[in-house]
């Protein structure tokens, strides 16, 4: 019994110092994307604005000081319509004393050719010189040319009266106003900003990295940010001949070949230029690395749940990613982010990014 019992304390003391088994840890979440599906996603390469091809600034050609204005911000017109208009009364004197001019300038050329006729008679009967007669012709032409130029002057100061009153020129919407009623205003100064809302187009910055392949007439997708599920045909139409010297981008200037009701002036939009060529799998930066001199991604095991390096060949970089033009294959589960601390074989959580988890 004596034996026993110090037996029995060391088992105890044993079982007491033996450490619990340790617990393998949980696999650790990684940040995934399917591939091929950010293309589907992404609204664009190039973010842009919905600008009208058609802008145009409204002033009055002559000065004067703005007793009404008929439109407002937003407000749609029509070619022609009246949009404000100047006090008159200065512009209605001058045409009436213009045309007082010509009145005057025609009898005194009544008068003058009366007097060549008589002169004329006169000089057939031998009464008067020829040099008296050259006088009398001059005299009717310097009233004839007299007439002429009253007759100008009276038809400029028509056109004035008729400058008071500012017109579209164009259908469209008022994008802009720059004078109220009561304010005087010189020659030329913008009143109103119209719109032409018939053709509108996206207006993008494009780095110098991707104008290789940029030309006129080129076929964009155009994507709003509002409905990013719809792809709108474009084209472009005009690229600027020299680059920002700030942001060293080219501006181009892209036409919307579909209509949307969505579509409203100022709206963000993204083009993205569509190739003949296949464009690969579009994926996020920094899903690429490297290893061991080759460009890789972590592809991960969708029965497993156990990633390994996948070689890939990649395009051009992009501002929204880089495409992938071979060695993975659509629908294929990737890591995005950490790939430098994964091992092969490694098992992980995938967390599908943007899913809210």
């Amino acid at each position: 019994m004596r034996l026993l019992l110090p037996i029995t304390v060391l088992s105890m003391l044993l079982a007491a110092c033996e450490k619990p088994p340790v617990s393998s840890p949980p696999p650790r979440p990684a940040l995934t994307v399917i591939a091929g599906e950010q293309a589907q996603r992404s609204p664009s390469g190039i973010v842009g604005e919905v600008r009208p091809r058609y802008e145009s600034s409204q002033g009055f050609r002559i000065a004067g000081k703005i007793v009404e204005r008929r439109v407002e911000i937003g407000s749609p017109v029509k070619k022609g319509q009246v949009l404000a208009r100047l006090d008159a009364a200065d512009t209605g004197l001058s045409a009436q004393a213009a045309l007082a001019e010509v009145r005057a300038a025609e009898a005194d050329l009544t008068l003058a050719r009366s007097e060549l006729e008589r002169q004329r008679q006169l000089h057939a009967r031998k009464f008067i010189s020829s040099a008296a007669l050259d006088v009398r012709e001059a005299q009717y032409k310097s009233s004839e040319a007299r007439v002429q130029q009253t007759r100008a002057q009276a038809a400029v100061s028509g056109n004035q009266s008729r400058y008071t009153v500012l017109t579209a020129d164009r259908d469209g919407v008022v994008t802009e106003i720059r004078a109220e009623p009561g304010q005087v205003v010189e020659a030329g100064e913008v009143v109103a900003r119209i719109a032409g809302q018939d053709e509108l187009e996206v207006v993008v910055a494009v780095p110098e990295s991707r104008m290789a392949d940029v030309t006129v007439g080129r076929e964009v997708q155009v994507r709003l940010w509002v409905a990013q599920e719809k792809v709108l045909r474009g084209k472009v139409r005009e690229i600027a001949p020299a680059a920002d010297t700030l942001s060293r981008t080219f501006q181009l200037r892209v036409s919307i070949l579909d209509t949307d009701p969505l579509l409203r002036m100022g709206m963000t939009a993204g083009v993205r230029f569509v190739s003949e060529n296949s464009e690969g799998l579009l994926l996020p930066t920094p899903a690429v690395t490297s290893h061991d001199g080759r460009t890789i991604v972590w592809v991960v095991d969708p029965g497993t749940s156990r990633v390994q390096r996948r070689p890939v060949q990649t395009g051009a970089y992009r501002e929204d990613g880089i495409p992938v033009l071979g060695g993975l294959a659509a629908g294929e589960r990737v890591v995005v982010a950490g790939v430098h601390t994964l091992t092969p074989g490694q098992v992980v959580r995938p967390v599908l990014a943007g899913a809210g988890q």
